[in-house]
């Protein structure tokens, strides 16, 4: 089972109180993920120990410019951002590099799965 993982200071609590219900990946991520894709949703720094947080469902993914990215993706991702500029600057520190508006960025929206 493959895992979508998130840093653990920036999307913790959005993903235990549930909020969270997608990610954006700079990159075309199609390759990696898909539709219909079972997936367990983590929390940890890459390369570490990482906490499994819940078991999802892909239920979309789009790839798009950055430019595109609609209110409902900035939301997906973080519900404090709302604008591409804000998104911008996030992803940014995030990744630790400069973000044009023309990259492609994989939008995935997830759904929890209850055991």
């Amino acid at each position: 089972m493959q895992a979508i993982n998130f840093h653990p200071g920036n999307y913790h609590p959005n993903l235990n109180c549930h909020r969270k219900q997608g990610t954006l990946r700079l990159g075309d991520k199609t390759d990696k993920y898909g539709q219909g894709d079972i997936v367990w949703i983590t929390v940890g720094k890459q390369n570490a120990r990482q906490m499994k947080i819940f078991t999802a469902v892909i239920d979309q993914i789009v790839v798009k410019e950055i430019s595109q990215l609609t209110f409902e993706d900035l939301q997906a991702e973080n519900p404090g951002i709302t604008t591409v500029t804000q998104m911008i600057d996030f992803l940014a520190t995030i990744y630790g590099q400069e973000i044009d508006q023309r990259e492609n960025i994989t939008v995935i929206y997830f759904s929890e799965i209850y055991e």
